[in-house]
């Protein structure tokens, strides 16, 4: 080894800054409890699926019992901006995010969860027909678009900075969501393997697999809406 080698090798052992591990614990710590505050919150559905061997046989029993999973999310993408902003008090985040948009939430979930089973038993109904393999794609497509529109505006509900009038901004977040489709095909991926994660194995799939997964959407789908959140700065500055 050359003496230039040798002056350089203690530089590569060197340990990283206090601060980075003082950041990764913090990112660990949030999404732990997060993956927790989730469990709790969605208790009843977790119990169920950890049951029940077949839930998709009987998914309108399974789709009631997740109506609390969107107060849940909402509370979690309040953990997810809280930890953006430096803030490791997921507890105080979680609850804040959870009463905020609470109401719009759940009617957001109820509204979603009852779009996607009609276009799930259209699909069901159209299969075995002739026409099939040109409406199946449809539907599929449809429901994709509801899923991703319900994720924007939870991501606005949930956000403290965020409008607070939903009914709006339907159409915003439709456009948005088409508009940059390729960020819209990655969201339902990610989630498709947090619903994955929790059909399998409901308490493994929460505790560990569900926070990083989630953050992955929050991010994807508040990058999304950003025009609409910088609208609604912009107009409070003004009034």
């Amino acid at each position: 080894m050359s003496a230039h080698g040798a002056a350089r090798a203690p530089r590569l052992l060197r340990p990283a800054r206090q601060e980075t591990y003082e950041k990764l614990f913090s990112t660990v710590y949030v999404g732990l409890m997060t993956n927790v505050l989730l469990a709790v919150t969605c208790a009843p559905l977790l119990a169920a699926l950890a049951i029940v061997r077949d839930p998709l046989a009987s998914w309108p029993f399974f789709a009631a019992l997740s109506l609390p999973c969107g107060p849940a999310l909402a509370g979690a993408f309040g953990c997810f901006a809280g930890l953006g902003e430096g803030s490791t008090d997921v507890l105080r985040a979680f609850r804040c995010s959870y009463r905020r948009a609470a109401p719009r939430a759940l009617l957001l979930w109820a509204g979603g969860a009852a779009a996607v089973g009609v276009l799930a038993a259209d699909v069901a109904a159209v299969a075995p027909t002739r026409w099939g393999p040109a409406l199946v794609p449809f539907f599929l497509t449809v429901s994709a678009l509801v899923v991703t529109v319900v994720l924007a505006l939870l991501v606005l509900a949930s956000d403290a900075s965020g409008p607070v009038r939903l009914r709006p901004l339907v159409l915003p977040c439709l456009y948005l969501v088409v508009r940059r489709w390729y960020l819209s095909v990655l969201t339902i991926a990610v989630l498709g393997l947090v619903v994955a994660a929790v059909l399998l194995k409901p308490m493994a799939g929460v505790f560990l697999a569900c926070s990083p997964l989630l953050y992955v959407v929050w991010a994807t789908t508040r990058f999304v809406v950003a025009p609409i959140l910088s609208s609604s700065a912009a107009n409070r500055q003004e009034t």
